[in-house]
């Protein structure tokens, strides 16, 4: 069921949050071993909270909006009582937390019961969850593809039907890339307007938390939460979508260019725009996330680099030489190809992009057509989502209704305009335009 289908049955009484969260962790159980989403399942937390949401409905209290409605979080938030991982061996033995996150904590008080974490690239710094302790997090609508990452677990959890919704985070496109390839929506909000506290940094200026779902209308409800409104704010659905070109429209897959073409033939043509130096844009937000990212790490590395994963370790042992005044330049561009693509939002409320390439690469071929040549994916699956990483625009990644492997969009709006995007979201799913998958839910049917 959905966020909403299932907070309504656990408020109405047709089915306990116990009930729910039983066969939540059963799901897990069945699923996990082929798809490696899940890190640690919270049992016996996930049982007593549920328990607590049915005695509130006994007693005539509404548990709120969440109430007994299962999720997972990516092994960067603080779970209290367990290390915060970052999905790093290196912190398996670390002090366990005090206290659960402020994002934790927002939707358990809305009757939502944690029951679990979920695998990652380590410290975040990669896009396909491909983890040298907790392994590879598989694509569920094909075994043998990557999930994405960085939040590829949380991605798959979803796209399984293992949970409703999780919680990600996102500094170039750790969200949006596996909301892509899973064929689930997903948001990178304006930059900081989700609690933060308890969250695992990795490069302050670019990291957000965010959320995933299978459907326009839940992301609506669990944003709604995160953000403690009071529900007497009314969103307006934004107008005048337009259609990002130029860098983003060149290197797509074939199935991919033709997905934008009819996106844009069922929205009445889309205008194109073309944003000035986005090469130089994308490198800028590289060299942010390098320098911050090493720096972030410097320490840790000069006292202990083996116990970093080599693919992670080397990354961040060349951004922690990254020069002061390279860094100053890149922030200093980062100004100028704002002012570009503000510009571009007065005119068209919308700005519509391509989250990834095409469809998920394959595990055992790691790699992806960048340019004429064969590129790693753990780097380069961000080519169209890192460009807009560091705006601070709120960014939500819709799956497109496609036959064959799942693939997305980003829909790009102005700071601030996070339930404006979302009702945009929502609006082009009653019409058909963006639809969520579930992957387990498929073969159900396929095997029908």
């Amino acid at each position: 069921m959905t966020v909403f289908e299932t907070a309504e049955a656990v408020r109405s009484g047709r089915l306990s949050a116990l009930q729910v969260a039983r066969a939540a962790l059963d799901r897990v159980e069945q699923r996990n071993g082929a798809v490696n989403a899940v890190t640690r399942i919270l049992r016996d937390r996930a049982l007593v909270r549920a328990e607590a949401v049915d005695i509130s409905l006994s007693r005539g209290i509404d548990p709120g909006p969440l109430a007994g409605v299962p999720f997972a979080v990516k092994d960067l938030f603080d779970v209290e009582g367990l290390p915060t991982t970052a999905g790093a061996g290196r912190l398996r033995q670390a002090a366990p937390a005090t206290d659960d996150a402020a994002a934790i904590r927002r939707l358990s008080d809305a009757g939502a019961v944690l029951v679990g974490t979920l695998n990652m690239d380590e410290f975040a710094y990669g896009f396909v969850t491909d983890n040298a302790q907790w392994g590879v997090t598989r694509n569920p609508h094909d075994l043998a593809r990557f999930a994405g990452g960085s939040s590829g677990g949380s991605a798959a959890a979803v796209a399984a039907g293992m949970v409703p919704f999780s919680l990600g985070s996102d500094t170039n496109g750790s969200i949006r890339i596996p909301a892509s390839l899973c064929g689930i929506y997903g948001t990178k909000p304006t930059h900081a307007s989700l609690p933060m506290k308890g969250v695992y940094p990795f490069v302050h200026t670019l990291d957000d938390i965010g959320i995933f779902t299978r459907s326009a209308h839940d992301l609506a409800i669990v944003d709604s939460v995160l953000r403690a409104d009071a529900g007497d704010e009314t969103c307006r659905a934004l107008q005048r979508p337009a259609l990002l070109s130029g860098w983003f429209g060149a290197n797509l897959s074939p199935c991919m260019s033709r997905a934008l073409a009819r996106l844009s033939s069922q929205l009445g043509g889309l205008p194109l725009v073309d944003l000035p130096d986005v090469a130089r844009a994308r490198s800028a937000a590289f060299l942010i996330t390098a320098f911050e990212g090493g720096r972030q790490h410097r320490d840790a590395l000069v006292a202990d680099a083996l116990s970093y994963d080599p693919a992670t370790r080397d990354r961040l042992l060349a951004g922690a030489a990254v020069p002061d005044h390279v860094y100053a330049a890149a922030l200093a561009y980062r100004d100028v190809f704002a002012a570009a693509v503000d510009a571009a939002l007065a005119q068209y409320e919308v700005l519509i992009a391509p989250a990834t390439f095409g469809p998920a690469p394959f595990i055992d071929d790691p790699f992806i057509p960048i340019d004429g040549s064969m590129q790693p994916a753990r780097a380069n699956l961000g080519l169209y989502t890192q460009p807009i990483s560091f705006l601070g625009v709120p960014v939500i990644a819709a799956p497109l209704p496609v036959n064959g492997l799942p693939m997305g969009v980003q829909l790009i709006a102005a700071k601030g305009r996070d339930g404006d995007l979302i009702a945009f979201a929502q609006s082009l799913e009653a019409q058909g335009l963006i639809q969520g998958r579930c992957a387990w839910q498929e073969k159900s049917d396929d095997n029908q």
